[in-house]
């Protein structure tokens, strides 16, 4: 069921139209400079994020690490993930709606200064502004698709307008509660968040564009892996002065660099666009990637503190400065698995992933040597992917898909 009248794709000069929704078989739909540019500065609060889970991993600080990082990748990824499936849907390229966008892009920096805060001593003040910012700005968009729209479809676009303006009251009444209390109050602001689109869509779904979206998803989860590889070749170079310690460098950054090429290439070995055919099956996959998008910036954190453990930096043993890699890897391997890499498999191949995800974790037994066993482990995942696609039966289900274990 589709939302009200559908519009032709939006003409290129950007002048003030009437936001209507686009349609979903609209051909040739692809990320518009916008939206890769959204994207690019969305990744800074990803930075900030991975750079501070790194450093309280390095202390030995598990409970900060974990607390503050889910919580700031949650404000970025939630908003990243609202806007990116409201643009499939309604992007009329115009001045209001750039203007708006733009306004967005600069509450993800207000955000991103504010990560430190967060992890250094609870203070959310300047995060929840960032996000509110980012949350309000949404609202007026969905107000004006409103105005396009009649029957159902306006009243799903003022559900969304009303409860993400609700719950974002919610957000600015937990900056005044004392900080012992915000950890308990902070997990039913944030089921409100996410419940948000399936009370809004629960009579007629918005007009999101399947191949689009899966294009998006993958743009965001490459600057994500992208993020990764930076952070750690900047971790490798500032330890290269000390040479007795080359060689774990080395073999961190092997290993590193081979886990970051497997999740490239079991994320992007097959189309999942077919497979989003429904909110409900769209739902699932869109909400899962915090998952994944979440462990492939944490494997970044992870190889700053296995570079960092090896001269001497961290204040940790070998064995957990090779779970910061191998934890996430794992959650990675599974998730892109459970998520993609299960459809149309059958046989040994189905259970490829999850397999090589438990051995991955594994690799921690490793001590020091633990990233570059993580690495070979994935890089002999994909092969024997390659491998099982190669000899697959003609016919079987995963034949037509590109090999990915």
């Amino acid at each position: 069921m589709t939302a009200g009248p559908q519009a032709a794709e939006p003409a290129a000069d950007p002048v003030v139209r009437r936001m209507v929704p686009r349609r979903r078989d609209e051909p040739h739909r692809v990320a518009t400079s916008l939206e890769l540019f959204f994207d690019l500065c969305f990744v800074v609060a990803v930075a900030q994020a991975g750079k501070q889970l790194a450093t309280a991993l390095g202390e030995g600080h598990l409970r900060v690490a974990l607390f503050g990082y889910l919580l700031a990748f949650f404000a970025v990824w939630w908003a990243w993930m609202n806007f990116t499936w409201f643009a499939s849907a309604y992007d009329c390229d115009d001045v209001p709606y750039r203007i708006t966008t733009l306004v967005q892009i600069t509450g993800a920096l207000i955000l991103a200064a504010g990560i430190p805060r967060l992890f250094l001593n609870r203070d959310f003040t300047l995060g929840v502004l960032g996000y509110v910012v980012m949350r309000l700005a949404l609202v007026t968009q969905w107000l004006r698709a409103a105005r396009g729209e009649s029957g159902p479809a306006r009243a799903m676009a003022r559900s969304y307008a009303g409860g993400i303006t609700l719950v974002q009251v919610g957000w600015v009444l937990v900056l005044l509660l004392p900080n012992s209390v915000i950890p308990w109050v902070l997990p039913l602001v944030v089921i409100a968040e996410l419940s948000v689109p399936a009370v809004a869509e629960r009579r007629v779904q918005s007009t999101w564009h399947p191949h689009h979206i899966a294009e998006r998803y993958g743009l965001f989860t490459l600057i994500v892996l992208g993020e990764t590889v930076s952070a750690a070749t900047v971790a490798v170079q500032s330890g290269v002065d000390e040479h007795e310690a080359l060689g774990k460098l080395v073999a961190i950054a092997v290993g590193g660099l081979l886990l970051c090429f497997s999740a490239w290439w079991i994320y992007f070995a097959a189309p999942i666009h077919e497979h989003l055919r429904s909110n409900r099956q769209a739902f699932l996959w869109g909400y899962g990637h915090y998952l994944i998008f979440g462990s492939a910036a944490a494997i970044g954190a992870g190889l700053e503190v296995a570079v960092e453990h090896a001269v001497g930096q961290a204040h940790i043993s070998g064995a957990a400065a090779s779970a910061a890699v191998t934890v996430p890897g794992a959650l990675y391997l599974f998730t892109v698995w459970l998520l993609h890499s299960r459809h149309g498999k059958t046989g040994a191949a189905q259970w490829v992933l999850p397999t090589a995800a438990a051995a991955v974790l594994a690799c921690t037994a490793f001590g020091e040597s633990g990233v570059l066993a993580a690495g070979l482990v994935a890089a002999a995942a994909v092969a024997l992917g390659v491998w099982l696609h190669a000899h697959a039966r003609p016919g079987s289900p995963h034949v037509a898909h590109a090999s990915h274990g």
